[in-house]
C-alpha cells in the first residue's frame, strides 16, 4: 500500500510550457502557475557513469496532490531557493484515484 508523505510543506511554482512560433521556428517558453506544495524527498542524488566518468545528478522524489496540468514536458520551481527542475518521468496516479501524484524531478543547471 502506499504511504503519501505526512506534509506537503516545500513552496513551488509549476512551469507550464507554452510554445510559439517565431519566423517559423518553434520557440518553448515556460509560464508559471499558482504556488503548489509538494514533499520533496534527495536522498543524495543519483548516481551514473557518463563519458567513463562518476557522476551523481541531483534528483528529487516528488509528492503532491494531484493536477492534471502537471505533466511530464512541465518544470518546477521549487521557492524555498528558487532552482528550477526538469520532470523526469511521467507523474505517476497513485491507485488512478486522482488524489496524489509521484514523480521524480532533475535540477537543470548550466551555463551558456
Amino acid at each position: 500500500m502506499f504511504h503519501i508523505a505526512p506534509i506537503f510543506n516545500v513552496p513551488a511554482k509549476l512551469l507550464i510550457p507554452v510554445v510559439k512560433k517565431v519566423n517559423g521556428v518553434a520557440q518553448k517558453t515556460f509560464e508559471e502557475s499558482d504556488v503548489i506544495y509538494v514533499s520533496a524527498r534527495a536522498y543524495g542524488g543519483t548516481e551514473k557513469v557518463v563519458d567513463d566518468k562518476y557522476v551523481v545528478e541531483d534528483t528529487i522524489s516528488i509528492e503532491c496532490w494531484y493536477r492534471p496540468d502537471i505533466t511530464s514536458d512541465c518544470n518546477l520551481r521549487l521557492l524555498d531557493d528558487n532552482s528550477e527542475w526538469e520532470i523526469l518521468n511521467t507523474p505517476e496516479n497513485i491507485d488512478r484515484r486522482n488524489q496524489f501524484l509521484k514523480f521524480k524531478i532533475k535540477r537543470l543547471k548550466g551555463k551558456a
